[in-house]
């Protein structure tokens, strides 16, 4: 009989697990193909809640990628200037805005900055997040402990590894690629 309790709560804490994490998968997609991430929201609760706000708003659809370093990141989020549906599109000034939102003060956590992990776009004071986000390409270890990790690619990778870089120094990216929409499962 116990055997029979036990196996009953290791079921059941698997399957209540998996629907509590299905809850936190965002689809991202490319123009390349579908991008599934996962959000920790016991890492970066503030984080994730205003990614999956503007997210399920539909803001980040048509934002460009606006910064794009080759092994390093790629970076969109501007849901001010780099909507390419919207009237205050401005590629130069992509990057500099963010949305009507107030700021998110900084989560930094022991999330490692590793290939796919998703992260918070800032200015040089770390509670100034709003809704520019980045990927990594490859390990950033020196952005550990400095950045708000909130999420990793668990599938689609090599589809992110697609988006158009830009200049080796600056990033920038004339006629970037972008996102055709961003969701919660």
């Amino acid at each position: 009989m116990k055997k029979f309790i036990c196996l009953f709560i290791l079921i059941f804490s698997l399957l209540s697990t998996h629907s509590i994490s299905k809850e936190n998968i965002m689809i991202l997609k490319l123009k390349y193909g579908e991008v599934l991430i996962e959000l920790f929201p016991e890492k970066a609760p503030n984080h994730v809640k205003r990614f999956k706000e503007l997210a399920d708003g539909g803001k980040y659809d048509n934002v460009v990628f606006h910064r794009v370093i080759s092994g390093f990141m790629a970076q969109t989020g501007d849901v001010k200037f780099g909507n390419t549906n919207s009237p205050n599109f401005n590629l130069a000034l992509a990057g500099t805005g963010g949305s009507d939102l107030p700021d998110v003060k900084a989560e930094f956590s022991d999330v490692a900055h590793t290939r796919g992990t998703l992260s918070a776009a800032r200015s040089a004071d770390p509670n100034s997040a709003n809704s520019q986000f980045f990927i990594c390409f490859d390990s950033a270890p020196h952005l550990d402990r400095q950045y708000s990790a909130f999420g990793k690619v668990i599938k689609g990778m090599e589809f992110i590894d697609m988006i158009k870089k830009g200049d080796p120094n600056s990033g920038s990216v004339p006629n970037p690629d972008k996102i055709v929409s961003l969701r919660s499962k």
